[in-house]
Formats: C-alpha cells, sequence, structure tokens
C-alpha cells in the first residue's frame, strides 16, 4: 500500500512489481501523477512545476529512466543564466561574460573585495553570509547569492547556517569557475567526478518529466494496477505494533478501506502523523506539528511570440521583483507549446501558505507576472495573452535548528512502533532533495519490503549514492546538509 503517486511512491511501486509484489498507490490530486515532477496542462501548453533536469550520478537510475521512456528522453543542451541590473550572467558563471557585464570597474571592485575575503576572512563564520563572503568576497555575494538565497527562503542569509553553504557550494569555488571557464573541457573519467551544477547537457522528456510518470501510472493499469487518483488520506489504521489499513475518501466524499502487510508514505510526515489512528503518543505529535515547509507557486504563462529569450531557465536576481526563476518550457521541448509561434513560461515566486502572495488570486498574480516581466524587459505586457496558476504545498521542506532531533523522534518512534511503514522521497523523509535522490530511496524501501535487503534509504545522499556507513560528521544520514536557522548576533 503506498500513498502518493509521485517520484518516490511510483518508484517503489514500479519496483515492487518487478519483484512480483502486488501494490495499490493512492494519490490526493484528481488528475496528475508526478507529484512536484509532475507536467500541468493548459489549452495545449504543458509546464512543469518548476524545471527537472533528468540528470544523476547514480547509472541504476539513469537506467531506468532509459528502461521508462527510451526514445521519448530528449538530449537537451543546458543553457542557464542569471538576470541582475539589467543585464545577463552566464551560469555557471564565465570570466569573460563575467568581466563584460560587471565592466571593469566592478570587477576590479570584486577582485578586491575576494582579495580581502581571502586575506582577513570572518573567523568562526556561522552564517550562510560569513561563509559565502569568505570564499567569494563581500560584492560576488551580494550579486550572485544574496537576493536569490533569500527569496527561495524566505530568510535572511544572515540566519541561514554557515554549515549548509558549505555543503551546497562546497563544488563551485572561485577556482574551480575560472578553471571551467578558462581551461579546455576535460570529460570526467566517471560519474561521480562531475559537478552536477555545471553539468552542460541532460535528458528531459519530450513532453515534460510528468510524462515520465504518466507512463510508470499507464504500466500499472497494464497490469491491473491503476493508480487511485483524487484519494485524500483520512486515517492510518494501526494495532498490535503494525498498520492495518489506509482510509481514503474520494472526490464523491465516499470512505475507502485499503488493506495491506507493508506501507509506504511519501505523504509530508507532518500529516502522516496527524492521521494516525490511535493518535502518536504526544511527543511524537509535537515533533510532527513542529515541523514546516515553504512553499512555492507557479504562474504559468502565454506569450505572443515566438522566441522570449534562449535560456532553459534564468535566475532573477534583481531584488525588484518577487520572481526568483523563470522557466522557457519551449526551450525544455518545443513539444511543450502547441503553437511554435508562441511561448511559454513559468514564473516561480516562493513564498509561505496563507501570506500575501499565496493569498492572491489568480488574476493578481498573473498580473503581477505581466508586469515583472515587463519590468524586466523580456516582453511587452499586451503580449501576454493567457496564464494559470498552480500553488503547490509543501514544496520545499524547511529546517530549524531542530528539525533534525524531531525528525529523529518521528523515526524512532516508526521503527519501534511501526515496522511496517516506511518513508520515501522529499516530504516523506522531510529532506530537501532532487527527484534521483527521492526515487533512490524508494527503490531501497521497495527492496527491504521485497528481499529484506537492509538497506537503509537515511544513507541515500544528495547525489543519490547509497552509502553502506554514514560518513563520521554529517548533519544526518543523508549526506546533504541543509538550511538551519541560527541565531544572529
Amino acid at each position: 500500500m503506498i500513498i502518493g503517486a509521485g517520484p518516490a511512491g511510483l518508484t517503489a511501486s514500479y519496483e515492487l512489481m518487478k519483484h512480483g509484489v502486488t501494490t495499490t498507490v493512492v494519490e490526493k490530486d484528481p488528475r496528475y501523477v508526478g507529484g512536484l515532477a509532475r507536467t500541468v496542462e493548459h489549452k495545449g501548453y504543458r509546464f512543469d512545476i518548476g524545471g527537472h533536469r533528468f540528470f544523476s550520478k547514480n547509472e541504476e537510475v539513469e537506467n531506468l529512466w532509459t528502461e521508462i521512456l527510451g526514445p521519448e528522453l530528449l538530449t537537451r543542451d543546458r543553457l542557464s543564466r542569471i538576470y541582475y541590473q539589467g543585464r545577463y550572467f552566464a551560469y555557471p558563471l564565465r570570466a569573460a561574460n563575467a568581466l563584460w557585464n560587471l565592466g571593469p570597474v566592478e570587477t576590479v571592485r570584486c577582485m578586491v573585495s575576494y582579495a580581502r575575503a581571502r586575506v582577513q576572512p570572518v573567523r568562526d563564520p556561522r552564517s550562510f553570509e560569513d561563509w559565502v563572503r569568505n570564499q567569494f568576497g563581500w560584492r560576488l555575494y551580494s550579486i550572485f547569492f544574496k537576493t536569490y538565497t533569500e527569496k527561495v527562503w524566505g530568510i535572511s542569509t544572515k540566519e541561514l547556517s554557515a554549515d549548509w553553504a558549505a555543503q551546497r557550494i562546497k563544488s563551485l569555488d572561485m577556482w574551480l569557475v575560472l578553471k571551467s571557464a578558462l581551461l579546455p573541457k576535460r570529460k570526467p573519467s566517471n560519474r561521480g567526478d562531475l559537478v552536477t551544477t555545471l553539468i552542460d547537457s541532460f535528458r528531459y522528456p519530450r513532453l515534460g518529466p510528468g510524462q515520465m510518470w504518466e507512463r510508470v501510472a499507464e504500466i500499472h493499469g497494464e497490469k491491473g494496477r491503476p493508480v487511485l487518483l483524487g484519494r485524500s488520506v483520512e486515517g492510518i489504521e494501526h494495532e498490535g505494533g503494525l498498520v492495518r489499513a489506509v482510509m481514503t475518501k474520494t472526490e464523491s466524499g465516499a470512505i475507502e478501506k485499503h488493506m495491506g502487510t507493508d506501507f509506504v508514505s511519501s505523504m509530508p510526515i507532518r500529516e502522516l502523523i496527524s492521521r494516525l489512528e490511535p493518535a502518536a503518543p504526544e511527543k511524537v505529535r509535537r515533533a510532527a506539528d513542529s515541523l514546516s515547509y515553504r512553499d512555492f507557486i507557479s504562474v504559468a504563462v502565454m506569450i505572443d511570440r515566438r522566441d522570449v529569450f534562449p535560456d532553459n531557465w534564468i535566475y532573477v536576481h534583481d531584488p525588484s521583483v518577487k520572481v526568483g526563476r523563470i522557466q522557457n518550457f519551449k526551450n525544455w521541448s518545443p513539444d511543450m507549446v502547441p503553437d511554435q509561434s508562441k511561448t511559454c513560461l513559468g514564473l516561480e515566486y516562493f513564498c509561505f501558505e496563507g501570506d500575501g502572495l499565496w493569498s492572491s488570486t489568480d488574476e493578481e498574480l498573473i498580473d503581477r507576472a505581466r508586469k515583472d516581466l515587463a519590468h524586466l524587459g523580456m516582453c511587452r505586457p499586451e503580449e501576454v495573452f493567457d496564464g494559470v496558476v498552480v500553488r503547490q504545498k509543501k514544496a520545499y521542506p524547511v529546517y530549524d535548528d531542530v528539525y533534525e532531533a524531531k525528525v529523529n523522534v518521528i523515526r524512532e518512534y516508526l521503527r519501534t512502533s511501526l515496522p511496517n511503514l516506511y518513508l520515501a522521497g522529499r516530504n516523506g523523509m522531510h529532506k530537501y532533495n532532487n527527484q534521483d535522490h527521492s526515487m533512490m530511496t524508494a527503490l531501497l524501501v521497495a527492496r527491504n519490503i521485497a528481499t529484506g535487503g537492509g538497506f537503509d534509504p537515511w544513507k541515500v545522499n544528495a547525489d543519490a549514492v547509497y552509502h553502506e556507513e554514514a560518513r563520521v560528521g554529517d548533519k544526518d544520514l543523508s549526506g546533504r546538509q541543509v538550511p538551519e536557522r541560527i541565531a544572529v548576533r
């Protein structure tokens, strides 16, 4: 019995079926599978909930993608840039491009700032701001890190931990940027040597990432086990130290009872614990209730212009607009747009459920997107002829300084009290990870159920690599640091 038809839930079910294990998959969305990796359609225009590159250092995950979609996977050249103060900077950074856009005076200031940071670093850097200033200097930090990071997480960079900065940016130091910009490219000897941030090509389904999961759902249907859509989880019944059934409600209000021997959850941990019947101990409920999330709004707009910009996506570091990133879905795959004389852009706004952005009407959000595009000089307001808004709850798990302890309380309770309930995926494990990472955790969970393999999905790191032993000093067993809030000095 699997809760959620995103990459984690469907990968777990797909793997279990290979082992001859009968599965039932329930999904809250009444129309789409794929979760955060679904593709939404509006009048023939298809768009992601954020962009999803299909690239992994794990060859098993890459092979699984090929097995499922085969020739429907396109190989795309990557083009992404940073927009800052009316100029576009190549990303990954290129020395000549940065020099031209910054101008000689600003370039000298950045180099002086960098030299000063190396000679007089902040001692004992505790915050994201301290750590990045030490690595790049104040001016480069202000241009390329501060604004976008604060848009995404809704937290001042003074309050984000230095540990998280070190983990997320460790592969992109100044020397690596200069080498990638100035020296001839050398093909890495193995996938593990690749720096994911710097890859210049990736695969992408012809009809968007949702096509991958739509195909997996089709395979389930062909085998007589269709994914049950429009089912919200109302209760998770347990007795005698085991989960026995999941109660779901259909769109019509009918209650269904799904029995099972083993249960896999990719739904948010906070919601999972709240659905347990009988209720979990108070300590566990408090731990789950304390977990929080960063939400996300995607505004897809249709523009009466063949070409707007050549990039797959653009990071908007300009603080004068709230949009954080803009996807050009036509440049991910031409078939994402039904009319090649038109363009579909996805403007991404990071927010918290219930705040001003989240509570805006769809019309207000589309109008904001239209004005933001005009302000950034990308198109004229009258060229936007249609738009649609998708609000995504719990897109990013938020991490404060006690989140790890709270998750550990929940993990220990499930391990000792409900051992046939397994967690997988981003929200299922409250782990900020990518699609391939979620898939790898699901593969391990499925193999534990099918074969008793004894794998620990919490030891899958950010690059979808499984470690037999956790590394000493890791903040958590995933191997991936997370942005922790710290007290401002």
